[in-house]
């Protein structure tokens, strides 16, 4: 999941930056908290070397003497860790603390400024040395002034001060990935909207997307629009393509009826019977092909508004005047000035052809109602015919192009096809059921409408 997560792979990527970046401070700041330690100590050392040279001389005897010891108290205590040495052709000078023991005298000491460096100390300690060659009197050579504390002091200092760091880098990296979560979010907000966007698309060939405000998500949008314009340049296209058939047919079928007439007068019944119901079978095709193409074009027009009881009024009062309508009872329960956002002709097209298919099952009676709440307005039209077995139902809602002719029902159930096609080309969802009457229960579910 997170491979294929753009949020994810962008936090990972931004949380591995942040902390790589974040170690390599504690690494700098380590090193460069140890060597300002380093720079105090000198300063620290040089100082009291001073004083150590301050009292240095040469007796009656031509002997080098101290005059003064440094205050430190570590220099005379015995191993107190910090150390000094007077080394001369006269003699060698050495704190207390040295005791027995003696720093090495470098031979390379300069002369010129003090000199800071790590080397192995008495008593198998590290130590931290400052060195240099001087001429107390012009009578006298050269004398070598060292001293030296243990380096102990320096790596605790460096390793308390380390494991502070990294606690208060830790802390901060978890803000800073925080914060990295917040943007990564921000950023692709503009992308949340395209799914919303998307959806307008789905329920209309002719909407587009807006243009949006980030360049960054402008290309995006114009390509998803570019294949829609393709996408409704195909379909007009085969859309033309049908309805040219749909229309060349009829002519031809028109011919043929006129021949299964002439057969049927020349005393062939069955075969003007066989060509009669196969024109009507490819009748109810070309129909149902040219009824797409008629809604293809109606769309759903912006400001269009159908009166939802006019029109089933409009269709009872038809197919009460039928032959079969005659015997039915039809009842519709429809609030009064219920409006759906389309065209009065293809509201008809989808009511009239659930309308007429109740009407060719039902025994006795038919119901249309119709339900608007949260969930947005709902048409039932119910009969109580033979209906359909409960795995029918499941192909029927499952297969789009199933036919009826294989469930029971008599007749080419191409009408209910039709709507369906219908229903989704305007944002609704057709369900089939069991109908409290007995038959079957068709359901237009549509979503919330500003209407």
């Amino acid at each position: 999941m997170i491979a294929r997560s753009l949020r994810w792979r962008l936090l990972l990527a931004a949380a591995g930056a942040i902390l790589l970046a974040l170690a390599l401070a504690w690494m700098f700041m380590t090193l460069l908290f140890e060597r300002h330690l380093e720079r105090r100590l000198e300063a620290e050392m040089t100082r009291d070397a001073l004083a150590l040279v301050a009292g240095l001389g040469f007796d009656a005897n031509e002997v080098l003497h101290l005059e003064r010891q440094p205050g430190d108290v570590r220099m005379e205590k015995p191993a107190g860790g910090y150390y000094w040495q007077v080394s001369s052709d006269a003699g060698v000078l050495r704190s207390r603390s040295l005791w027995d023991s003696a720093l090495p005298v470098a031979s390379d000491a300069p002369a010129d400024d003090w000199r800071l460096q790590r080397r192995d100390g008495p008593f198998g300690q590290p130590v931290v040395a400052l060195e240099r060659r001087l001429v107390i009197d012009s009578d006298h050579p050269a004398v070598v002034v060292q001293l030296a504390q243990d380096a102990a002091s320096l790596s605790t200092a460096r390793g308390e001060f380390g494991r502070e760091l990294a606690v208060f880098l830790s802390v901060l990296w978890c803000v800073l990935t925080a914060a990295a979560w917040m943007q990564v979010s921000v950023g692709l907000r503009p992308l949340r909207r395209i799914p919303a966007l998307l959806e307008t698309l789905e329920r209309s060939a002719g909407e587009r997307l807006p243009p949006q405000s980030l360049r960054e998500v402008q290309p995006l949008v114009d390509s998803i629009n570019a294949l829609a314009d393709a996408r409704q340049k195909d379909l007009e296209q085969a859309r033309r393509r049908a309805s040219d058939l749909a229309h060349g047919l009829k002519t031809p079928l028109a011919a043929l009826a006129a021949q299964s007439r002439k057969a049927r007068q020349a005393g062939a019944p069955e075969a003007a019977q066989g060509m009669e119901q196969a024109i009507s079978t490819i009748r109810l095709v070309v129909d149902g092909e040219l009824a797409r193409t008629r809604l293809a074009r109606l769309g759903r027009t912006r400001g269009a508004s159908a009166d939802v009881g006019e029109v089933v009024e409009r269709l009872a009062s038809v197919i009460e005047h039928t032959e079969k309508g005659e015997t039915l009872a039809l009842g519709i329960d429809i609030p009064d000035g219920l409006r759906l956002p389309m065209e009065p002709e293809h509201l008809s097209e989808i009511m009239g052809a659930l309308m007429e298919n109740a009407a060719r099952h039902a025994r006795r009676q038919i119901r249309v109602a119709a339900i608007v709440d949260v969930d947005g307005v709902q048409l039932r039209v119910e009969d109580d015919g033979p209906g359909l077995p409960p795995e029918r139902l499941q192909a029927l809602q499952a297969d789009r192009g199933q036919s009826l002719d294989a469930s029971g029902y008599a007749g080419s159930g191409l009408g209910l096809l039709i709507a369906r096609d219908l229903v989704r080309s305007s944002a609704g969802r057709l369900g089939f059921d069991t109908a409290p009457l007995g038959g079957l229960q068709v359901t237009i579910q549509w979503p919330p409408s500003p209407i």
